[in-house]
């Protein structure tokens, strides 16, 4: 299975949450906090959504930080993936 989103939609997996600080202090599961890095995994078509033309900048591949109480998140195949609007995301990462 696969997922296809629609219209302006992007979705997205998460990155794995640090489990030590910089600091190398161990963090238990409940003290991680999920973190806004993800990757893109597809990326809807675009076009016109709510009046107005979207034009997708993101692709497949692309890291992404996006806001922090964004988006569904949906169980598939056993990955945890979410999905959100393009406008969600904040930036593209760049190595």
């Amino acid at each position: 299975m696969k997922l296809v989103p629609l219209a302006d939609r992007v979705v997205l997996k998460q990155q794995e949450a640090e489990e030590k600080t910089k600091s190398g202090i161990i963090l238990t599961s409940k003290t991680q906090e999920k973190p806004q890095e993800a990757e893109v995994v597809a990326v809807g078509p675009g076009g016109l959504v709510d009046g107005k033309e979207v034009k997708m900048t993101v692709k497949a591949g692309d890291r992404v930080i996006y806001s922090k109480y964004a988006g569904n998140e949906v169980k598939l195949d056993e990955e945890e993936y979410v999905i959100v609007k393009q406008s969600d995301i904040l930036a593209i990462v760049e190595d």
